[in-house]
């Protein structure tokens, strides 16, 4: 998955044209090297610009920080945006990029009383038309709950069950039971520090514990 991690502070809605056609050729570049899957995430929460890269190169998903609902964030509050995306989506003819939507989001708080996750799952589901859903920790590289993944699972029903953060080769065993995929990041680097370069042999330990 490719995000625009280094644009910090984060826009907290759609981002400049720049970054998208940054991204856009970044992400061609990677189509046309890797027989991979392909992911988008434009941060904070640019699903219409994210859904035009996926499209544009043919990539499988995009992610949303906030789907359905509103949060408050470092970069003020983050309001849903399935509302337009679904529709965008439908008139790209765009139905094979799917959308993963995070759940009680990390790097934010709720716009009010806190739900269950149980019912945040169902929202961004049923009403919010996810194809999956990413539960996370508090904070990037920071671990996810096995309690709230497996309230996630339960909850999810048709949709697929993303771990945002925190995975590493230990926490595996007790995760992967109750997960359909990993999104890694910071593991993967260089002393497990986000901002760090890839280091393969953590990449190696990684993929060979979950074989």
């Amino acid at each position: 998955m490719m995000e625009n991690f280094g644009d910090t502070p984060f826009f907290p809605g759609r981002v400049p044209a720049y970054v998208v056609a940054h991204m856009t050729a970044l992400a061609a570049e990677v189509r046309r090297r890797f027989d991979l899957p392909l992911g988008i995430n434009v941060l904070r929460n640019d699903g219409i610009s994210g859904l035009a890269i996926a499209h544009a190169v043919g990539a499988l998903f995009i992610r949303v920080n906030v789907l359905s609902g509103a949060r408050v964030a470092d970069q003020g509050v983050l309001e849903g945006i399935g509302h337009n995306l679904l529709r965008e989506r439908m008139l790209l003819g765009a139905s094979d990029v799917r959308i993963i939507a995070d759940v009680d989001v990390k790097h934010a708080a709720p716009l009010g009383m806190p739900r269950p996750l149980e019912h945040e799952v169902h929202d961004a589901v049923e009403r919010g038309m996810a194809d999956a859903v990413a539960v996370s920790g508090t904070g990037t590289g920071r671990p996810t709950s096995v309690e709230d993944v497996k309230r996630a699972k339960s909850a999810a029903g048709h949709a697929q069950v993303f771990i945002g953060s925190g995975v590493t080769p230990e926490s595996l065993p007790e995760l992967a039971p109750f997960a359909d995929a990993f999104i890694v990041g910071t593991y993967f680097k260089v002393h497990g520090a986000h901002e760090g370069r890839i280091d393969a042999a953590r990449v190696r330990e990684f993929m060979t514990r979950l074989r």
